[in-house]
């Protein structure tokens, strides 16, 4: 495939222990059972599965994650572990797929692929087939040279309960179970458990690219964004705090303080809300609040723009 070269990772961390690489060298040796297929096939792969739903990805580039750190290579030691502990307990498979996570960032991306997966996933780990991208798609944030990113992770999944999507369900129902899926036979959306992200998730590729979708086919809006002309943070934070429970707004408090201090960008603070409190919830707290803070001689204003075509003026 002959696409443009567009870098999916800050130049420094590209360059530290040679992150991420296109060759078929790294952790995922001669000895790995789970040797990914090579990249131009994930390429291929992937800009089939979008023009099937109607979308043209342009500037696809995949670039493989062959860090050949330590730390790197316990986790990929670790993954074929707990591949093979699950695969004795489910009569021989391991029901090992590959999957896509919707990264908001290319921070968040190296942060991943040195540190592994944060603790924000309260409620497990969303993925989406690699067959159905769409619902990670929805997921991704848009960066100021227009890309979105998305990671491919071969994942462990056992045998699968159907978990209802929006369902506040944080582990398996019982210990026959080892993953979530929101339908057995034709899946959208796969539920790692917060206390197996780290070694039942395997990141494999970044994939960087542009999306513009075709003429009369759905469109990919952007992700919502509770900045402050919407809701402030911290009144945002204080009205979650009577929904979520205490340890995720603990991670709420900490992850603001750290935007305010400049530790970490405002695109990321919102990727973090966004995968701590849900969208869902979020566009109805929002809505809420805009609806409360909205004058009611604007709404009639509005009422009567809808009717007569003129523009409405809100009051002092």
């Amino acid at each position: 495939m002959d696409c443009p070269i567009h870098d999916p990772l800050p130049s420094s961390a590209a360059h530290d222990d040679a992150l991420l690489s296109d060759c078929e060298s790294g952790v995922s040796g001669p000895d790995n059972p789970f040797l990914p297929p090579p990249a131009a096939t994930i390429q291929t792969r992937f800009t089939s599965a979008l023009a099937a739903l109607g979308f043209n990805p342009q500037a696809v580039t995949a670039v493989r994650n062959a860090s050949s750190s330590v730390m790197a290579q316990a986790r990929a030691h670790s993954f074929q572990v707990f591949a093979r502990a699950v695969s004795q307990l489910r009569d021989g498979d391991a029901n090992v797929k590959s999957a896509w996570y919707a990264a908001s960032s290319k921070d968040e991306i190296a942060d991943i692929l040195h540190h592994g997966f944060c603790h924000l996933h309260s409620n497990g780990l969303r993925l989406s087939p690699q067959d159905s991208p769409l619902e990670s798609l929805k997921r991704s944030v848009v960066d100021k040279d227009g890309f979105r990113y998305l990671l491919l992770c071969r994942v462990i999944l056992g045998k699968m309960e159907v978990v209802p999507r929006g369902s506040s369900q944080c582990r398996s129902s019982s210990q026959h179970y080892d993953s979530g899926v929101d339908d057995l036979l034709f899946p959208k959306e796969y539920v790692i458990w917060c206390n197996q992200i780290n070694t039942h998730v395997l990141p494999e590729y970044v994939l960087s690219f542009r999306l513009h979708s075709l003429q009369g086919h759905v469109k990919i809006g952007e992700p919502i964004r509770p900045s402050s002309p919407w809701m402030p943070f911290p009144v945002l934070i204080s009205v979650l705090s009577n929904i979520l429970p205490p340890p995720d707004i603990a991670v709420l408090v900490k992850f603001h303080r750290d935007y305010r201090d400049r530790k970490i960008t405002r695109d990321v603070l919102i990727q973090k809300v966004r995968l701590i409190a849900g969208d869902k919830l979020l566009c109805s707290v929002i809505k809420s609040f805009r609806a409360k803070k909205i004058p009611a001689s604007f709404k009639s204003k509005q009422a009567e723009q809808k009717a007569t075509g003129r523009p409405a003026v809100p009051t002092e």
